[in-house]
């Protein structure tokens, strides 16, 4: 061979090589990035290609809340909810013109099959000239627990603003994860794209804000169920312990002449009370005292243990959704410092303390899995399109929060505020429940919210809630975490441990 001949040979060759790599590159580096709907909103083609494709199912315990059928248009398949509004927040949305959300976004390259963990599917299918098909997602979800969370808040009303969240306290598993008011997913993903618009611009506009994910997204007062962290905190810290005597006036004078009444304006049972007393009737003059007495350092230690001021759950974040963070209070400006009254406030959950309720439901979880507060997760098993497990979740640690005789001590004092203090409504016969409830205030002229939070069996968690009841339409002296959250959080536990 001469050599302009081997020379173009070798050129040849190498185009050859820089093609196949080219292309490897694309196929598997940037396959995930090119074919992407959420990376490519605006690309038609793209949006028209994943549109026809048949998407991955999203599975509850091997049952469907989203999936993909024939449709008899031109884009084949028709994404569908069967339970609608009820997983709404969880599966989210996959629509053409109007974006994704929820797992259907998060999880979006496994569901439409372009994920690199399904490149051997995808190089299969090429070779049978099979249109590609999208792996699974199974999430963490009691489907009973779920059920219960969703039915509890629609019995008090359609567009009863609140939220429901479930945990396993021993892995960090969600089990349910509810807000209301809520969606239909059908309508944004039908095929019908004049109406999915009018459907999105609706929800958009609706001053019930129905598109939010109350669960993680906004972080409102905790009221009482915070008075749980500082009881940690000076029974970790301060070597406190349940027959420790506590304030239980009236009032507490604090500083800048600004007194701490009780709610309702009486005395606790006496001069002074034991803790586990304080707890069980919900006594603000025992807990501002003791914030006061933890002090502003150990109490911002102790809500961070539990995960205030962390980002620990994104298996949710889009575009539109990310987890708010759970805060307690700080300095106002020019201060290194609270104020001794700002201090007190914080310590029953108010001032400027601000949780969402899947921390509160943290906190709680933390508590009944002997101090150690697990992460949580909603995402269990991605599965190729044959149902192999691509990915499985391991449970692990977000912190040791208390130590497990804090742990213990704590869990007794809750069953006492369920036993015979103020969350009697959360009482399940035959099963000793631990809870706390809260009335928060929110802003001068509108009612407050009403929490609770527990878990169950006391004595070995399988469970652990959280209620907030931001708004019912019902008068000031009808809302308490009591009447209204705890009969919620009840159905739940009974849900997963009956």
């Amino acid at each position: 061979m001469n050599k302009p001949i081997r020379n173009l040979s070798v050129f040849c060759m190498l185009l050859f090589v820089a093609l196949l790599a080219n292309a490897t590159f694309l196929q598997y580096w940037q396959a995930d990035d090119l074919s992407s709907l959420s990376a490519h909103p605006d690309n038609r083609r793209v949006r028209d290609l994943q549109f026809s494709r048949e998407r991955g199912a999203i599975l509850v315990q091997g049952k469907a809340i989203a999936e993909s059928v024939k449709s008899k248009d031109r884009y084949e398949f028709q994404r569908v909810y069967p339970t609608g509004p009820q997983y709404a927040q969880i599966t989210g949305y996959f629509s053409r013109d109007f974006g994704l959300g929820g797992i259907e976004a998060t999880q979006d390259s496994i569901l439409s099959g372009s994920d690199s963990a399904l490149f051997v599917n995808r190089v299969i299918d090429l070779f049978g000239n099979d249109d590609p098909k999208g792996g699974n997602v199974t999430v963490t979800i009691n489907p009973k627990a779920q059920k219960a969370a969703f039915d509890g808040l629609r019995q008090l009303g359609t567009n009863v603003k609140g939220a429901v969240v479930a945990i396993e306290p021993a892995t960090g598993k969600i089990l349910a994860m509810v807000s209301s008011p809520t969606y239909d997913p059908n309508k944004l993903a039908t095929h019908d794209f004049a109406a999915a618009g009018r459907t999105k611009a609706r929800l958009q506009s609706s001053p019930a804000e129905p598109l939010q994910n109350r669960a993680i997204e906004e972080t409102l007062p905790p009221g009482s169920t915070f008075k749980v962290v500082t009881a940690s905190a000076a029974m970790d810290k301060s070597r406190f312990n349940p027959d420790s005597k506590v304030p239980g006036g009236a009032i507490l004078d604090v500083t800048n002449g600004r007194p701490i009444p009780n709610e309702n304006g009486s005395s606790c049972g006496g001069t002074t009370i034991t803790l586990a007393r304080a707890l069980e009737v919900s006594c603000n003059v025992a807990f501002a005292w003791l914030g006061l007495k933890v002090g502003e350092k150990d109490m911002r230690a102790q809500s961070e243990a539990y995960g205030f001021g962390h980002r620990y759950f994104t298996e949710l974040d889009d575009s539109l959704t990310e987890q708010a963070i759970s805060h307690f209070s700080d300095p106002p400006p020019g201060s290194d410092k609270l104020d001794p009254a700002f201090l007190a406030l914080s310590a029953i959950g108010q001032y400027d303390v601000r949780a969402t309720p899947l921390q509160m439901a943290m906190v709680v979880a933390g508590v009944g899995n002997s101090g150690k507060v697990m992460k949580p997760y909603l995402v269990d098993e991605v599965q190729s399109p044959d149902l192999d497990v691509l990915k499985k979740t391991d449970s692990s640690v977000l912190s040791d929060a208390i130590s497990p005789a804090t742990a213990r001590q704590l869990t007794e004092m809750m069953v006492g505020v369920v036993d015979q203090g103020t969350a009697v409504s959360a009482q399940i016969p035959g099963t000793r429940v631990a809870g706390k409830t809260g009335t928060a205030q929110s802003a001068p002229g509108r009612p407050p919210y009403a929490w609770f939070v527990s878990f169950a069996p006391a004595d070995d968690p399988k469970v652990a809630v959280a209620v907030l009841v931001q708004d019912a339409g019902v008068e000031r002296d009808a809302i308490s975490g009591n009447g209204l959250a705890a009969p919620i959080a009840k159905s739940v536990m009974e849900a997963v441990i009956q």
